[in-house]
C-alpha cells in the first residue's frame, strides 16, 4: 500500500469526512453535501480546493468531470489506522452475540458454523471462517447484494466463486501474520477483489487454529464492524480454553 502524503489538518478534516460520507452512502462526494452535512468551519470553495489538492496526492478520485469524488485505496487505509474511531460494543449487544453462539460452545465445528452466521447477521455482511484442518464456513452471501458496489456482476461472480476456493482464503491468512488484520485492494491477490475489504481475526483452539472475519466493499463500515470481529474471535478463544 502506498504512503499517503503529509496532509495539514484541513485536508484530514476534510479527507475525514468525505470517506465517513461515501462509506454511508456508497456514491461519489461532493463539496456541495459536505458543505451542507459537515461542519467544516471553511467556505465551499476552499472545500473545492482541497479535494482537488486531495485528488492531485492520490488520496480521492474524480471519475467524472462534474462528478463528486471518491477515496483511494491509500485514503481508505490511512482511515482505517489513523482517523476512525471503532464504535465498542454495548453489553447488551455483547450479551446477545454471547447467547447466540452459548450452546454450540463445546463442539468446535458447530460453534464456528453458528459464529460465522451470528458474524454475517450483525455485521450485515459476508462472513468467513476457515481452520487449519480444511474447512471453511460462511453465511450472509444475500448480504452483499444489498450493496451497490455488488451490482457489478463480475465481482459478485469472483468473491462468490472463492467461497469454493479454501486454498485462498489460507492463502491470505498465512501471508498475513497478525492475529487481526484488515486487508484490501491488492492485499486480496485477486483482480476483481481490490474492490473488496476483508477484516479477520486469528483464533488458536487446544485442536486447531484459523480465523474469523466478514468480507464486503472497501467501504466497509469499519468502526462498527472491527469490534464485532474482535469480540467474535475473543468467544472463540474463550470458548476453545475450556475443550
Amino acid at each position: 500500500m502506498t504512503t499517503p502524503p503529509e496532509l495539514t489538518q484541513r485536508q484530514i478534516q476534510i479527507l475525514k469526512a468525505i470517506i465517513d460520507e461515501y462509506i454511508a452512502t456508497a456514491a461519489p462526494v461532493g463539496s456541495e453535501t459536505l458543505d451542507k452535512k459537515y461542519n467544516l468551519g471553511v467556505s465551499p470553495a476552499t472545500i473545492r480546493n482541497e479535494m482537488v489538492r486531495l485528488t492531485e496526492l492520490g488520496m480521492l478520485l474524480q471519475h467524472h468531470t462534474s462528478a463528486g469524488r471518491t477515496p483511494t485505496p491509500t485514503s481508505l487505509r490511512y482511515y482505517v489506522e489513523q482517523l476512525m474511531k471503532t464504535k465498542d460494543m454495548s453489553v447488551a449487544e455483547e450479551v446477545s452475540v454471547k447467547e447466540r453462539v452459548w450452546d454450540y460452545r463445546q463442539e468446535v465445528d458447530k460453534l464456528l458454523r453458528e459464529a460465522t452466521r451470528a458474524l454475517a447477521e450483525k455485521t450485515k455482511t459476508l462472513a468467513i471462517s476457515a481452520t487449519n484442518d480444511g474447512d471453511l464456513y460462511y453465511a450472509g452471501a444475500a448480504n452483499i447484494l444489498q450493496m451497490p458496489e455488488f451490482y457489478d456482476y463480475e465481482l459478485t461472480r469472483e468473491l462468490l466463486e472463492t467461497l469454493d476456493e479454501f486454498g485462498y482464503w489460507w492463502k491470505i491468512l498465512q501471508n498475513h501474520e497478525d492475529a487481526f488484520a484488515i486487508l484490501m485492494g491488492d492485499d486480496l491477490d485477486k483482480q476483481m477483489l481490490g474492490q473488496c475489504g476483508f477484516i479477520y481475526t486469528k483464533f488458536t483452539t487446544p485442536h486447531l487454529s484459523g480465523a474469523i472475519g466478514v468480507i464486503g466493499p472497501t467501504r466497509l463500515n469499519y468502526p462498527n464492524i472491527i469490534p464485532v470481529v474482535r469480540y467474535m474471535g475473543g468467544l472463540i478463544d474463550e470458548f476453545a480454553s475450556n475443550w
